[in-house]
């Protein structure tokens, strides 16, 4: 007869909310579950497949408590003005995941003679954020005559990455933890974080987010490199309070995107889907970022934004919903290095290459696990 292991209900309880689990996705991934919280303990193969399932440590199941699990990394992130308490799994593993890759890729730096950005921690809260967003639009090239030859949203969201990464800043956008396509991230759990470090510095982008909220995301996220603080962020462009910090990243990305000089010229005084329309055509954002800062420079009252804002969002998501129905997808070998970052996926390929870095070190690092995966983005990337 099998043995069974006690378990604290409350571990379990914590196991599947910290997975993300719903009360569905908890019937049908541990339909035991009733059962052992009423007192029917599981086995230890059981045990050991809900720790697997729900990506707990199965060793954390056999404390007397829950643990206290902080998120390594200052925690911005705010709900009807109140601090997020519990991490997930998803994110937690992610942020783990990134912390791992950035220090590997400082030890690269380091050995390859890289110089310190000099842009990180240059900026401060009690800067002007047009002064820091024209500063960071001069390094990236990215005022708005730089922006036609971006044929859309899209290709902006692409070229822009590519604009931060020369600079020396890996950018890394992924809606799933790791390589792992069953543990899709929730956007609105967290939307990014900033690592900041002046050989490494890391910025993550939820890529299950919009493509129109990644590119905000992003420049939020690069303020953060700019005050030298890592952080992880909700980058809500519809918040009237929160915490200082994010309040001032809000403001430095929409003036990055649209800079308040230029859009009091190309305002036409009304807010309307057209108008809108046309101002995020000629920026290259989303209308929800033109109308962020319509806000900003009072172009528009706080009514009104509210009111727009929430159309827009139906609008959009009325969009993607048709354009997921039309089945578009992506080629691996484009899309995969992007949650890697290319500057950084280039650079562990070159170091196994010239046998720095083990080809299962690389492997990991690089979330892949057959050879022919391994050359075909050395390929992709043009690493020879």
């Amino acid at each position: 007869m099998a043995t069974r292991v006690a378990v604290a209900p409350k571990l379990l309880y914590w196991a599947v909310e910290r997975a993300g689990w719903d009360d569905e996705t908890a019937d049908k991934r541990a339909p035991k579950l009733d059962e052992w919280v009423s007192g029917q303990q599981p086995t230890l193969k059981q045990l050991e497949k809900f720790a697997r399932d729900t990506h707990t440590p199965l060793g954390l199941l056999f404390l007397p408590e829950p643990p206290d699990e902080q998120v390594p990394i200052p925690d911005l992130r705010t709900i009807g003005n109140a601090a997020v308490t519990r991490p997930s799994a998803d994110m937690l593993d992610t942020i783990y995941l990134c912390q791992d890759r950035q220090e590997w890729y400082r030890g690269y730096a380091l050995s390859h003679g890289l110089a310190p950005l000099v842009f990180v921690g240059s900026a401060t809260k009690s800067d002007r954020p047009a002064v820091v967003a024209e500063r960071i639009r001069n390094v990236l090239k990215f005022d708005v005559a730089d922006r036609a030859e971006f044929s859309h949203g899209e290709d902006a969201l692409r070229r822009l990455i590519d604009r931060i990464e020369d600079t020396g800043v890996l950018v890394m956008v992924s809606g799933i933890v790791g390589a792992n396509t069953h543990r899709v991230l929730r956007a609105k759990e967290f939307r990014g974080f900033a690592l900041a470090e002046p050989l490494a510095p890391l910025i993550f982008i939820n890529g299950a987010d919009t493509k129109a909220a990644q590119i905000f995301t992003m420049i939020h996220e690069l303020a953060h490199i700019w005050l030298g603080e890592s952080a992880l962020s909700d980058a809500a462009m519809k918040a009237r309070q929160g915490q200082v910090a994010e309040l001032w990243c809000n403001r430095v990305a929409a003036e990055v995107l649209v800079p308040e000089a230029v859009l009091l010229d190309d305002y036409r005084g009304n807010p309307t889907a057209a108008e809108l329309d046309r101002l995020a055509s000629r920026y290259r954002v989303s209308t929800l970022v033109v109308l962020k800062q319509l806000l900003t420079t009072r172009l528009v009252p706080w009514e009104t934004f509210e009111q727009r804002y929430d159309e827009e969002l139906d609008r959009v998501r009325v969009f993607l919903a048709a354009r997921r129905s039309e089945g578009q997808g992506g080629n691996y070998y484009y899309t995969h290095p992007l949650g890697l970052s290319h500057k950084f996926a280039r650079a562990v390929i070159a170091s196994a290459f010239e046998g720095s870095t083990g080809y299962r070190d690389a492997y990991r690092l690089l979330g892949t696990k057959k050879h022919e995966t391994f050359r075909n983005l050395a390929t992709t990337l043009g690493v020879a």
